[in-house]
């Protein structure tokens, strides 16, 4: 999850990497899994009277963790309040940042978080807490809403792009009304589905484009023996001196985008790069990009619409994103949910452009909700289309039409 804070002051110092580190220009995605990040910026504006860069020298970007440790079994809305007391004491600390103008992001599952975690902020901020941040809005790409439609909007859209044929998409409709899709009582509903789910994975779920790829991810309380590969590039890049993953990823084909998660382990996993995060000896064991399935909470926040709602109603801004590619939260289900707030349409549907040609597609509707596509995009646009994800966050930011 991704805090941002806009403003015109210097950010923070940025934590050291390794120039062998993996990591991207923008925020990796949350682990997909159904049951259980924004970009940077450049362009100008004025603030407090001085002309800046809507840069790294002006974004003020807060990464925020689960403290594990302290919260061994919580639920996810417990999970949310210490990112609020983080912030809250991060103002504390730096006061000189207290006006700036705040904002809150997360892509995928973290989607569904942060408009949880706008709603605490903001009830905070109409009680009197001090101090609290400048909230202004919040942006959520291809965001999980806890909601059926995030999984029956991919039947519609598998069958938009040619995955699935008519004669299967009318067998679902016909008999899969009413049924939850991740357990149907109804048997040939179950088969159709069943059908379904074999198409669909013939292709890249998160970029339907991009070929498929074995999704370098450990299995859940899962032991093995750290793959040959993994120690052939410890030792290429000077790391590791017989570190052992317990949790080593399949290897998928270089040039595979998943190829880049495969190489975090053994970057993240390797101590001079603890070192220089800062990372205390003893305080966290071996890093895995995901748990699929073990991780220590409970899901007490079913649905997060109503706090889109709640949020919007009370003046705060919204950019809710969806990269066009994307089959896991496809962005047929979240233009359906926006239009279920109700909200009157203020600038219609129409292409948003850069560099002469369209990037994607856009709507605005009253209370400062606005809803675009990204071109090309996959699940989490950022990570496949970052340059029309810079133009859409730098226009938005600065309160400017796509």
């Amino acid at each position: 999850m991704t805090p941002l804070s806009s403003s015109g002051s210097p950010a923070a110092t940025a934590a050291p990497s390794s120039a062998a580190s993996p990591t991207r220009s923008v925020p990796s995605d949350s682990s997909w899994n159904p049951t259980t990040a924004p970009c940077r910026a450049c362009d100008t504006t004025t603030t407090r009277g001085q002309r800046c860069h809507i840069s790294s020298s002006s974004i003020h970007r807060l990464e925020l963790d689960f403290p594990s440790r302290e919260i061994p079994k919580a639920t996810m809305s417990e999970t949310s309040r210490p990112h609020c007391s983080y912030r809250n004491s991060s103002s504390s600390d730096h006061p000189e940042y207290l006006a700036n103008p705040f904002y809150i992001g997360g892509d995928s599952y973290v989607g569904k978080i942060v408009p949880f975690l706008g709603q605490m902020i903001s009830e905070g901020i109409e009680l009197g807490r001090r101090p609290f941040p400048n909230l202004k809005g919040y942006l959520v790409g291809n965001p999980i809403t806890g909601e059926s439609i995030d999984f029956t909007s991919r039947v519609p859209y598998a069958h938009g792009v040619g995955i699935i044929s008519d004669q299967l998409y009318e067998t679902i409709l016909g008999h899969c009304q009413g049924e939850d899709y991740t357990s149907p009582a109804n048997a040939l509903c179950a088969q159709a589905l069943d059908t379904f789910n074999n198409l669909i994975n013939e292709v890249q779920n998160a970029q339907i484009l991009l070929d498929t790829c074995v999704y370098a991810s450990p299995a859940p309380n899962v032991l093995s023996r750290p793959v040959d590969g993994g120690r052939r590039i410890l030792r290429a890049a000077g790391m590791g001196g017989g570190a052992t993953l317990n949790h080593p990823p399949a290897r998928p084909r270089f040039g595979c985008i998943t190829y880049g998660y495969y190489l975090s382990y053994f970057w993240a996993n390797d101590e001079r790069t603890r070192t220089a995060l800062g990372i205390k000896k003893g305080t966290v064991d071996e890093w895995v990009r995901c748990h699929d399935a073990d991780l220590p909470y409970t899901i007490d926040l079913k649905s997060a619409i109503k706090y889109h709602r709640n949020l919007t109603s009370r003046g705060y801004r919204a950019l809710v994103y969806s990269g066009d590619h994307d089959l896991l939260v496809p962005h047929l289900g979240t233009q359906a949910w926006v239009r279920s707030l109700n909200f009157p349409v203020v600038d219609d549907w129409r292409a948003w452009h850069l560099g002469g040609q369209a990037a994607g597609f856009t709507i605005n509707y009253s209370n400062n909700m606005t809803f675009a596509t990204i071109k090309g995009g996959g699940h989490t646009a950022p990570e496949y289309e970052p340059e029309r994800c810079f133009a859409m966050f730098s226009r938005w930011i600065l309160d400017r039409p796509l």
